[in-house]
């Protein structure tokens, strides 16, 4: 799994036992998973179609850094389906883990636009492609 984001919690993201608040969490995991789609399908139109139990293990406070990792787990036709985990990275401790994120990108039309996508490519592959 690579971890791409880190996010240093600040006492806006606590909630009122002084843990980070949930909402909040699943918040940056959205984004940093359609980023991350994003640039793998090369289509800004990409949408969050589903999320997988979310299984919170352990919480996080005021001061600590965390790490957002995201895998691929398969291609679909319109589709890219990520694995999720979030820990403290710090400890390593495994805050928050998410099996399945379904990220669908979308045609101008608003339906689901195949890609034909079949890897994972990385930008400086991309580059050096269209150096060719």
């Amino acid at each position: 799994m690579n971890f791409h984001t880190r996010k240093w919690i600040k006492p806006e993201d606590l909630n009122p036992n002084g843990t980070l608040f949930g909402g909040r969490l699943l918040e940056w995991i959205d984004e940093e998973a359609a980023l991350y789609a994003i640039i793998q399908l090369e289509n800004p139109r990409t949408v969050t179609k589903y999320m997988s139990e979310i299984d919170f293990r352990a919480s996080a406070k005021k001061g600590d850094i965390i790490e957002i990792g995201l895998e691929v787990v398969k291609f679909g036709t319109a589709s890219l389906t990520l694995k999720c985990e979030v820990r403290n990275k710090m400890t390593h401790e495994v805050i928050i883990t998410i099996e399945r994120i379904v990220m669908v990108g979308l045609g101008d039309d608003g339906k689901a636009k195949p890609h034909g996508k079949k890897e994972v490519e990385y930008v400086k592959d991309r580059l050096e492609k269209s150096k060719e």
